[in-house]
């Protein structure tokens, strides 16, 4: 559906975006997520047709779309703000697109109650957009942006402006959504969960470039480097050298996956795989803080030397701050990294 190859643009000597290739299938849903300055929007926007390549091409169903105006690329945009117009009722609104494409009068009213009722919102047609909540808001530029039946909708921050609980309920009835119409998505958030519950596929970038592009589960499972690690909230890294299945760290000697050859290499030990056992068991370490994250308990374990360490507890297993305890590492989920 969707190619880029070898996207560049340039802002002055900065490359916003430095030959990005990317694919994105029929009916795919991908999520690019990245901090502020990373280029994701700016990837959306050359993709829609705003900002202009310096070099490179973007194909849509295999046309170049280099000479195509945004009004004629056939794709659809909902950004965070929503951009509703306050002038137009919900119908007005929703319509919008149909109207500029030349659909009929009863034909549009049919598509407009249509997609209100996919939506969450029947019988919505005549209420003011200033009366209506975030989320309902939110629900009417989705609707306004299906209307025309885009080929590929892009959606930049869609939940951006939501507080988190209503986030978390839309996500899902967005990928409900998509997939009971079969929509090809390229959505941009720097929320990870968001982006993890809503993607078939995740795209990770830094400064223009991407750096790992895969499934939510292998993103997750096997970060590609430091830097995506670090960006999954991940912070137990350490420098390591490899010999004969064990990596030599300030943590001590870690298991690693057999595979893994040797050398020196950084180490990312996830907070599941870091193990609160009794002193003489693992590393000495002192318990230096705790969360309470609802199901689980972070707790920030101390060691003697290097950095600090997260950990997973249970409710009921969490020590306290000031305990002494060990703390043991599960061989999978150490990930060895470049």
């Amino acid at each position: 559906m969707l190619r880029l190859e070898g996207v560049t643009v340039r802002f002055g000597e900065r490359a916003v975006l430095d030959a990005v290739d990317l694919e994105v299938a029929d009916h795919e849903i991908v999520c690019v997520l990245g901090p502020s300055g990373s280029g994701k929007s700016t990837l959306l926007r050359v993709v829609a047709g705003l900002q202009r390549a310096d070099a490179g091409r973007v194909l849509l169903a295999g046309r170049d779309q280099g000479p195509v105006p945004t009004h004629r690329r056939g794709v659809g945009l909902m950004f965070q703000d929503h951009q509703l117009f306050p002038q137009r009722d919900v119908a007005g609104n929703v319509a919008f697109g149909l109207r500029m494409r030349g659909t009929g009068r009863a034909e549009a009213e049919q598509r407009v109650a249509d997609l209100l009722d996919l939506v969450g919102l029947p019988g919505a047609q005549r209420r003011a957009v200033g009366a209506l909540s975030g989320g309902e808001q939110q629900r009417v530029a989705l609707a306004r942006a299906l209307a025309p039946e885009p080929r590929l909708l892009m959606l930049d921050e869609p939940l951006g402006q939501l507080d988190r609980s209503l986030r978390e309920r839309l996500v899902v009835e967005l990928r409900a959504l998509f997939g009971r119409l079969g929509t090809t998505v390229l959505a941009v958030t720097h929320d990870q969960g968001e982006a993890f519950a809503l993607a078939d596929r995740v795209v990770v970038m830094r400064d223009g470039r991407i750096a790992q592009a895969g499934t939510p589960l292998e993103v997750w499972r096997r970060p590609a480097s430091e830097f995506v690690a670090r960006f999954l909230g991940f912070e137990n890294v350490v420098e390591a050298t490899v010999r004969g299945g064990r990596a030599e760290t300030v943590w001590g000697k870690l298991p690693v996956p057999g595979d893994t050859p040797d050398g020196a290499c950084r180490v990312l030990v996830r907070p599941a795989g870091v193990r609160v056992v009794a002193v003489a068991e693992g590393l000495p370490c002192v318990v230096a803080g705790r969360t309470f994250r609802g199901e689980h308990v972070v707790v920030m374990l101390r060691p003697e030397d290097g950095p600090e360490l997260e950990a997973t507890c249970a409710l009921e297993a969490a020590p306290g701050v000031g305990d002494r305890v060990g703390a043991a590492f599960a061989v999978d989920e150490v990930v060895v990294l470049p």
